[in-house]
């Protein structure tokens, strides 16, 4: 079975049209913003965040700083979905 972070993976590289990129060249703990990681914008996060509402049926309202932190990485975004599908 697919782990929750191979399948975020695949869903940002599916949802945000990263040709050419594998699920493998995302580490759990790759930021998901910035220079240093895969440099994503709030565009990406917009459309990021309807897919992981799609797929997963959760919900990411919240303020500003709480989505950004959600969305800081693979693990930070799979832990959350934890917390709101334990069957994740």
């Amino acid at each position: 079975m697919e782990t929750l972070e191979n399948q975020i993976r695949s869903l940002i590289i599916e949802s945000l049209n990263l040709e050419g990129m594998s699920p493998e060249e995302i580490a759990d703990d790759t930021p998901l913003f910035g220079e240093e990681g895969l440099g994503l914008d709030s565009i990406d996060a917009l459309e990021l965040g309807m897919a992981v509402k799609k797929r997963f049926g959760v919900n990411l309202s919240g303020t500003t700083e709480e989505n950004r932190s959600r969305f800081a990485s693979v693990k930070t975004l799979a832990d959350y979905i934890r917390t709101q599908k334990p069957e994740a």
